[in-house]
């Protein structure tokens, strides 16, 4: 029977690794050693547990069931041992030269930073933010604290990420003022028309779109799915401004209020509520375990709540 004397306790950092890039040659750049060092820390692991851990199949290399089943406790052993080591700092807002990492949807960037950047000018004026794009991250870098923050929509989240949501919002259309639609302001004339797409969940690069495929689609068509409607879409864009700027051309644009707000004193533009109900969307801001208890980070997630209440 193994006990803890007995591990090499590297090689649950090593599983760890394993089990998340399921790849022996990425697994030794993450932790920067070399594959054969690597690949003799597997050997070393498939005697400990007596188990292969990854096996080759059509798909790659794939975890076996017992590696599965310890992925999400070995994950909550290395949060632990990772928050008992980092060193107690203080955090100084004032003099602060930190940079934030924030991964951020174009909604979520277009709404919500410039009020951030007010309150940081006030409290701590040496900070810096750099945001990425949902494309530029994935959960993985997240997860290893690489960013500080992702705030975005997200559907499904993994059950060891901290997460808070930070505003509900509803929907609105935006239309040019001369557009035919507003003469009669219908369901009927609303499908009729033509209209500009615009989402961005999640991580990732997004892929093209079909538009008959309206599972995903999201929320708008989700909604029209629901009554037995479709709507006549010109343009897919993952930019919220190009959909906005498109509605000055004329295609209407059915969007988060707080985005189309942005617009609202654009005098070739009217802010309509749909014509149908669309159930309301939630931003949510996410963080690794092990940055819980930095007390840097702890500060800054403050601001980003207090900004997105007072929105």
């Amino acid at each position: 029977m193994n006990t803890i004397k007995d591990i090499d306790l590297n090689l649950l950092v090593y599983l760890d690794v394993l089990l998340r890039e399921k790849n022996v040659t990425r697994a030794a750049a993450q932790l920067n050693i070399t594959q054969p060092a690597m690949s003799n820390g597997l050997k070393r692991l498939r005697n400990l547990l007596n188990d292969p851990i990854l096996v080759r199949t059509s798909d790659g290399m794939q975890p076996t069931q017992r590696a599965l089943d310890m992925q999400e406790s070995l994950r909550t052993v290395l949060y632990s041992v990772e928050e008992m080591i980092q060193p107690v700092r203080e955090f100084d807002a004032p003099t602060s030269e930190r940079v934030f990492r924030i991964m951020a949807s174009d909604y979520a960037a277009s709404t919500l930073m410039p009020r951030l950047l007010e309150k940081l000018d006030e409290q701590a004026p040496n900070v810096s933010l750099d945001i990425m794009t949902p494309s530029d991250i994935s959960f993985h870098d997240v997860e290893n604290g690489k960013v500080d923050l992702a705030i975005n929509r997200f559907e499904q989240l993994p059950q060891s990420f901290h997460q808070k949501i930070l505003w509900t919002d509803e929907f609105s259309c935006l239309i040019h003022k001369d557009h035919p639609l507003l003469d009669n302001y219908t369901l009927d004339n609303y499908l009729t028309a033509q209209h500009v797409w615009v989402s961005k969940t999640g991580f990732g690069v997004g892929v093209g779109m079909d538009p008959h495929d309206v599972q995903k689609l999201g929320w708008v068509d989700d909604a029209l799915d629901k009554i037995g409607k479709r709507r006549h879409i010109k343009v897919f864009t993952r930019n919220y401004h190009v959909a906005m700027y498109l509605a000055r051309q004329g295609l209407v644009a059915t969007l988060p209020t707080q985005a189309a707000e942005l617009y609202k004193d654009d005098d070739q533009l009217v802010m309509k509520a749909p014509p149908f109900d669309i159930p309301g969307l939630t931003l949510t801001m996410i963080w690794s375990p092990l940055l819980q208890h930095d007390a840097g980070h702890r500060w800054f997630r403050q601001v980003v709540s207090e900004t997105a209440a007072a929105s």
